[in-house]
């Protein structure tokens, strides 16, 4: 088991990945990669009360991350760890650079954004950060729930917001 998934998901945890990734995949910790959340107890706060009692959830900047990587991939339940933006998995990466494969979840609209699939919007420095991913050797794909087709980087980018 251990840490199995890496996902990029700007709305970070909420009822998709609790309940769509949480379930299926038997996950029993969920790991918050995000320099600011890590320093703010409120927000920390508002995350503990999305996930059930079982699940354990652990608050991290991407230092710490990447120094205690080793302790969650370890831990026998099966884990998923999270970030809001590309830019926070590639400095994770960066410093991990055993990370195999990174999944899309959810990239919502915003001014400068173009949508790619129905769930992903990427302006084109984003397009670029997760191509350098890729060439680091990171298979990049996006998929919202388990149980959706995992969809390989390349279609991502020649996406039109309509798959």
């Amino acid at each position: 088991m251990a840490l199995e998934h890496f996902r990029i998901d700007d709305r970070l945890i909420h009822g998709q990945v609790v309940v769509g990734w949480g379930q299926p995949c038997n996950l029993g910790f969920l790991v918050l990669v995000d320099d600011a959340v890590v320093d703010s107890e409120w927000e920390q706060e508002l995350y503990k009360m999305g996930v059930p009692p079982e699940m354990d959830l652990y608050f991290d900047s991407v230092e710490s991350a990447a120094r205690r990587i080793a302790d969650y991939r370890a831990d026998a339940r099966s884990g998923m760890l999270l970030v809001g933006d590309i830019a926070t998995m590639a400095a994770l990466q960066a410093r991990v650079p055993d990370i195999a494969t990174v999944t899309i979840g959810g990239i919502h609209h915003q001014e400068g954004r173009r949508a790619r699939l129905r769930y992903v919007f990427l302006t084109p420095s984003e397009e670029a950060a997760l191509k350098a991913l890729a060439a680091r050797g990171v298979t990049v794909v996006a998929q919202d729930v388990p149980s959706a087709p995992a969809i390989p980087l390349a279609e991502v980018l020649a996406g039109d917001g309509s798959g």
